[in-house]
């Protein structure tokens, strides 16, 4: 949900995909693969234009990976959380987006004092562990093996940075410098994808200012 604010990674692939293709957000704070697998349906279908989808991403695990006895609304068991990425990957196959234009993403490591400052100052216990992350992280790249997707392995490539905690605001959501290895690391992932995109209706310069009709109204495929 916070990819489109100031320095977002998802507002980063919007301004390098301008005038190629859409960057539509439906990211959703807090939520976990149990509830996105009941909504992806109603995000994604054949009648939203999915035959056009160029790339999904999608990234879960930060949720899920919240340990049981301390925030329980959240947690989803490892077996389930893989089953549930296999889930949404088998659903957008069933609307057209085939396995070559999905990504998943891992969650990023975890800075585990700077989150439990945060966990203490709401009155709570530290609700999340680097370790449990890396666990979910790992089955994150495995389903992909399985199922034939791309991923980025953010928890892992994020930690080759011994002191990661650049990369997070808070020890757990990520920073502007965060945001922008994201981009980084997925714009390498979608450039081949997105390399033959013609833009959208020709440069300004190049539009015959005396006859705009015959640069903005005929068909490129022609």
């Amino acid at each position: 949900q916070f990819s489109f604010q100031e320095n977002g990674w998802g507002a980063s692939l919007a301004e390098r995909l301008t005038r190629k293709c859409d960057v539509v957000n439906r990211g959703l704070s807090g939520y976990n693969t149990r509830w996105a697998k009941l909504i992806l349906p109603r995000l994604i279908s054949k009648s939203t234009g999915a035959e056009s989808t160029v790339a999904v991403t999608i990234f879960f695990g930060a949720n899920d990976s919240a340990l049981k006895d301390l925030n329980p609304k959240q947690h989803v068991p490892l077996e389930e959380y893989a089953a549930n990425l296999k889930s949404m990957i088998q659903y957008l196959k069933s609307v057209d987006v085939t396995e070559d234009r999905i990504i998943l993403i891992t969650p990023p490591p975890l800075q585990e004092s700077a989150w439990e400052k945060e966990c203490l100052a709401k009155g709570d216990k530290l609700n999340r562990r680097n370790a449990t992350t890396g666990e979910y992280a790992q089955a994150c790249v495995q389903v992909a093996r399985d199922c034939g997707t791309d991923v980025l392995d953010l928890w892992t490539l994020m930690q080759k940075n011994q002191d990661f905690s650049s990369y997070l605001s808070d020890g757990l959501h990520l920073s502007t410098k965060g945001n922008s290895f994201l981009a980084a690391q997925l714009w390498s992932c979608l450039e081949k994808k997105l390399s033959a995109l013609p833009s959208l209706l020709p440069y300004w310069r190049d539009v015959d200012h005396t006859n705009p009709e015959a640069s903005l109204l005929c068909d490129p495929l022609q």
